[in-house]
Order: structure tokens, then C-alpha cells, then sequence
């Protein structure tokens, strides 16, 4: 790909970032909160700038992006807009340490939810929104939103959201990839509006209802008060929030389907099914243990749904200390850091579907064994799996834990006792966002060293572009001509 064209897609993709910093911009109006008003002005101007650079310059030159290009391309934009998102943080004054920000900033677009902070309740509505829309642009991927708004990016649209989107299997479900990108957005749009509206019925103001449907919808636990959705004290609120945490974690395309009236596609979906009984179970199980501890069943049932759909879909939210729940019920929680919501959802982690083809593998090995001239293979959706879907799975788990491991132990190199170690690594390359020990529910991570601060930047984006996009550059071969 030529320079022209990696330039010219930076540009436009930088321009629609600061194009979103309207939000933040007309809350801090609306709130009086004139002293951010430069932190958030300054690079929406440049922005637009680089936005009319970006359109103009090379306009006429088509635009090829060769495989290569791509894992270049996409590492760079979510390295680019993590590094601009953390502008605002740092001109404002209120993360004047460039490491902090960047880490907020990373967290944000990357759907983490971990934070340096202490207390989020002295920062300014304006700020506080900024930090939860990076979730939501984050969320659904800003590559396919610069896809869907410009199809002048068609050619290759297709190959970058491949880079960029989750799961083992990625394809259209419209027949141009700009209008596959503007369905999934146009639902993501209206999910966040329904979510936004309940919230304001239901006791938050307007600021907080947006907020916080940013940040739910995106799958990603920053909030806009100290207790998070625990300050409000409202079951109400709380369902709301597990619901749609719930349907965050589900694959966006089956909504079309719905919609399309395609059931017969969700019902045969078996990514979803799994979703659905591991999600339950975990409920189930989780809730029968904090009984002793609530006391009441529907008490239980409460924190139990709403922590597994915080952690399973990676949300990241609390609305109690599970570090402080019986150890089974811990047990449980600690399970679902590894577990992860469904391909093509804006949750992080694992994913379902590669736990389903495991399994199902692991299932036909042992058939084998019991008959060893069958032939047997993976069935996802009632059809039979691409012959080398097994070895794909295989190989990102092996990646996936590798990184694991190698983040548990720069970790435990700067002072982190083991607990705190691991599940911060699963916390970070599964961009879950709390994690155990010193890192729990009710900790931040703004103690933590400057140089740990930035390997888990490089996780948590790792993570995010489910890690071979990152990882690549590390082996010589993608250097070779």
C-alpha cells in the first residue's frame, strides 16, 4: 500500500474521532464546565484539518491495501487513536501524567475498563463522558464505522474489518461489507438509544443515562461515580444494566436476522446456544452459593446475574466485591475471566465459539478412539466446519495463553504477587478490566509502574485486535520481501 493511501486513511479515521469530542464538548456547555472546553476544542480542529487533508490528498489514487498493509494499517490506527484519545485527559490537567492517560485512553478504545483513578466523581461530567464513549467507539470497532460513513473506503473495507472485528469465522451479511457496517452500527445505535432512554426513566440524569449506556453497550466499566452502578442502589437500574450487558455480549449479526425475520438463523446459531447455557449456569450456580451470604434468594439472584454478565461479557462493572464472596462462588467468577462473550459482539475475552470447537473437537477424539476408521468433524450452525477451523482455534489458543503467561510473569517481575498477576493478565489481554488480589473490583490501577502500565497498553490492544495482529510484526518473515 502506498504512503498516500496509509496516510490518507489515518487522517480521515483521526477526523472522526475528534469529530465525537461534540459529545464532551456540549456537555461541558451544557454544565458550565468551561475550563475542559480547550482540552476537547484544540483537537477537534486538528482533527478536521486532517480530516480535509485526508479526503483531498490523494483522492484520485485508488485504494489497494495488500495483506501485509492491513496488519500494519489497523495495529497503527488503534495505536493512533488511543494516543489522541488521551489528548483531552492530558490538556484538561486532570491525568496530566502522558502514562496515565495513555493507559486510560487504551483502556477506553480497547474496552478494558481498568483504570488509574482513584475517584472519577471529581472529574468533570464532560471528562467522565470522554472516558465512557471511547468504550462505545471502541466497542463495535472504528475501522467499521469510518467504513460504513465513507464507502470511499470500499475497496479493502472487507480485508480491514476482517483485522480488526472478533471470532474464528468473519463474513457479510449484506452483500457490500459498507452496508454490512452501517447495519451493525445502525443496531448498535439503536440498542445504546433504548438503553440510554430506560436509564433516564429510571432514575439517572440524562449525563449519566448516556454515559453509562456508552460504557454498558461497549462492554467496557468506566462510570461516572466511584461506586459505579452500586452509588445508584437501584435493582431497576441494575436489571437494565444486566440485560443489556447480556445482549452487548451476543453476536450483532443475529440481530439482523431477527430483524430480516431469518430465526431459523439464531435458533440453529450454536455459538449462541452455548452463550446462553453458560450464561445461565453461571447464574444458577453463583447465585446458590451467595445465599448464605445474602441470605435471600432474589438478593443472590441480583449481584449473581449482574457479575456474570460484568465479567462474562467483559463489562467489567460491580456492584459488589466478589473478592469478599465464599470462595465458591469466587471460583465461578474466576471461571468466566476465561470464557469471554461471542464472536462478533463487542465483548472481549476468549470467545465462546473457540471453547465450542475445543469441545467439540475433544468429543470427536475420543469417538475416534472408539472408531478409528470414522470420520468425524466440527459441526458449528448445523454445517460442517472449515477443515482447518480446529487448527486456527488451536493456534490462538496457544497465542492467547502464551501472552497470558508472559504478562503474569512481567507482572509478578514488578512486585505483583501471583494472584494479582495472572488474572490482571487475563484482565488485560481478555480486556475484562478488574481482576483478583491487588487489582480487585475495588482497586485501581494507578499504583502500578509506569513500564507495567505500558505492557498492559500493548495487551489490552493486543487483545482487543485478538492478538495476531500486534504479535506479527515480531516475527521476521512479515519483515522479508
Amino acid at each position: 500500500m502506498s504512503i498516500v493511501t496509509f496516510v490518507r486513511i489515518i487522517c480521515i479515521i483521526l477526523s472522526i474521532i475528534g469529530i465525537s469530542f461534540v459529545f464532551p464538548i456540549t456537555t461541558a456547555l451544557v454544565c458550565g464546565e468551561y475550563q475542559v472546553l480547550f482540552a476537547f476544542v484544540l483537537p477537534l480542529v486538528v482533527s478536521i484539518a486532517l480530516g480535509i487533508f485526508g479526503f483531498f490528498f490523494g483522492r484520485k489514487k485508488q485504494i489497494q491495501i495488500s495483506t501485509r498493509s492491513v496488519f500494519l494499517l489497523v495495529s497503527l490506527v488503534w495505536i493512533m487513536i488511543s494516543l489522541y484519545g488521551a489528548i483531552p485527559l492530558v490538556l484538561s490537567g486532570y491525568i496530566p501524567s502522558v502514562t496515565n492517560a495513555v493507559f486510560e485512553s487504551v483502556s477506553g478504545f480497547s474496552t478494558t475498563g481498568a483504570t488509574i483513578l482513584n475517584s472519577v466523581e471529581h472529574l468533570p461530567r464532560s471528562i467522565n463522558l470522554w472516558r465512557c464513549e471511547m468504550h462505545w467507539l471502541g466497542g463495535m470497532g472504528i475501522i467499521a464505522l469510518t467504513v460504513a460513513l465513507l464507502p470511499l473506503l470500499g475497496v479493502g473495507g472487507f480485508q480491514l474489518i476482517k483485522a480488526e472485528s472478533t471470532g474464528v469465522e468473519k463474513g457479510k451479511i449484506t452483500p457490500k461489507m459498507a452496508n454490512t457496517a452501517k447495519t451493525l452500527w445502525g443496531l448498535y445505535i439503536g440498542f445504546t438509544v433504548v438503553m440510554g432512554i430506560l436509564l433516564r426513566i429510571f432514575g439517572m440524569d440524562t449525563i449519566d443515562s448516556i454515559t453509562y449506556a456508552f460504557s454498558t453497550l461497549g462492554t467496557g466499566g468506566f462510570a461516572s461515580r466511584n461506586n459505579s452502578i452500586a452509588s445508584y442502589n437501584s435493582a431497576s437500574i441494575e436489571i437494565i444494566c444486566t440485560i443489556f450487558m447480556f445482549l452487548a455480549g451476543i453476536n450483532f449479526s443475529l440481530y439482523f436476522y431477527v430483524l430480516t425475520r431469518k430465526t431459523s438463523e439464531v435458533k440453529k446459531n450454536t455459538e449462541f446456544k452455548a452463550y446462553l447455557i453458560i450464561f445461565g449456569l453461571a447464574v444458577v450456580c453463583i447465585t446458590l452459593a451467595l445465599i448464605p451470604y445474602y441470605g435471600t434468594i432474589t438478593k443472590s439472584l441480583r449481584y449473581a446475574a449482574f457479575q456474570v454478565g460484568a465479567i462474562m461479557t467483559t463489562s467489567g462493572y460491580s456492584t459488589a466485591d466478589y473478592t469478599l464472596w465464599p470462595s465458591s462462588a469466587q471460583f465461578f467468577i474466576f471461571l468466566l475471566f476465561f470464557m469471554g462473550g461471542c464472536a462478533g459482539s463487542t465483548s472481549g475475552g476468549f470467545k465462546v465459539v473457540r471453547w465450542v470447537v475445543l469441545a467439540k473437537q475433544a468429543h470427536n477424539e475420543m469417538l475416534r478412539m472408539l472408531h478409528p476408521h470414522g470420520v468425524f468433524t466440527v459441526r458449528l450452525n448445523d454445517k460442517p466446519g472449515r477443515k482447518d477451523l480446529v487448527f486456527n482455534v488451536a493456534a490462538f489458543t496457544f497465542v492467547y495463553f502464551a501472552l497470558t503467561f508472559v504478562t503474569t510473569l512481567i507482572g509478578s517481575l514488578h512486585g505483583l504477587d501471583i494472584l494479582t498477576a495472572f488474572t490482571a493478565s487475563l484482565s488485560m489481554v481478555g480486556n475484562v478490566g478488574p481482576a483478583f488480589g491487588a487489582l480487585g473490583p475495588s482497586a485501581n490501577c494507578g499504583w502500578l509502574a509506569p513500564s507495567l502500565k505500558w505492557w498492559y497498553c500493548f495487551a489490552m490492544i493486543a487483545g482487543r485486535l485478538e492478538l495476531y495482529n500486534l504479535i506479527i510484526f515480531f516475527l521476521p518473515d512479515y519483515w522479508k520481501k
